[in-house]
């Protein structure tokens, strides 16, 4: 399974001025490609902090880094710096980067968006790159995705506005990403059961997790009461659907005569 950590750069978050959704975002779609999320970090837009965290995940030999924010055109936005100088790479401007800056910003000038397209510094600054990388268009505004192969990790790096992640990870990266997870599917069921104890859940769920390690198993409960009914995901990753659905299904199975050899039923089964 691929392994994936993801680093979020940002002062605003941190200061909690800004709710980082991007993170729980970009976890359901690598979950959804197969992916294994081990990790995620928020830091300051600061180089040290960035170059340390990204330096940690490839002693890791994680596959896949993904840093989010820090891709502007302002003087705090140092993150494909940080990542240059984390890989010992010198910032080289890129012909192809910055024809792409210069086509979003002439296509923003026709759209009344700003009076000048005109390549400034802080423009071409979007376009440096760490030496071997190459740039992501990005549909929705100017600052680029950015993608480093190293020998054991592939680093992309993703503007933090969520309309530009969103917009450049179901566009320009769905080939990388397809190359390199695969064609593997991701399936979820929700299972409700009539029990109002999480401590009576918890000895059979171990069990069954136990016996079924390829189906992530958890129970979910927000708070106490008679009238709670506790909900079970059960998630897993195939070569395949049917494969998938075999595992989900094996695991449902024992789940649901584990759980009646201790009086507890299951009252409904949903596909996530």
């Amino acid at each position: 399974m691929i392994t994936v950590e993801i680093i979020v750069t940002g002062n605003e978050v941190l200061l909690g001025d800004v709710l980082d959704t991007n993170t729980n975002w970009m976890c359901k779609r690598i979950t959804a490609f197969g992916g294994r999320v081990e990790r995620a970090v928020i830091v300051r837009d600061e180089m040290d902090a960035i170059v340390r965290e990204v330096r940690s995940s490839l002693e890791r030999s994680v596959r896949l880094i993904v840093t989010i924010g820090g891709m502007g055109p302002t003087w705090d936005d140092i993150t494909v710096a940080a990542v240059a100088h984390a890989v010992n790479r010198p910032l080289l401007l890129h012909p192809q980067a910055l024809a792409i800056v210069q086509q979003r910003y002439e296509h923003f000038a026709r759209e009344g968006a700003v009076h000048d397209p005109a390549i400034t510094p802080e423009r071409e600054k979007m376009a440096y790159l760490p030496e071997g990388a190459y740039p992501l268009d990005n549909p929705i505004g100017a600052a680029l995705g950015v993608v480093l192969d190293l020998e054991s990790s592939t680093i992309i790096c993703l503007p933090g506005v969520p309309a530009e992640l969103k917009g450049i990870v179901e566009g320009p990266l769905q080939p990388l990403l397809r190359r390199l997870f695969g064609e593997r599917v991701f399936i979820e069921r929700l299972v409700i059961v009539n029990c109002t104890d999480e401590s009576i859940l918890a000895p059979a769920l171990h069990t069954v997790a136990e016996r079924h390690p390829d189906v992530y198993i958890k129970s979910r409960a927000q708070r106490f009461g008679p009238d709670v009914t506790f909900r079970i995901t059960l998630s897993t990753t195939g070569r395949s659907r049917e494969i998938a659905e075999q595992q989900i299904a094996a695991a449902i199975q024992e789940l649901g005569q584990t759980l009646s050899a201790v009086g507890i039923s299951i009252d409904a089964i949903e596909e996530q």
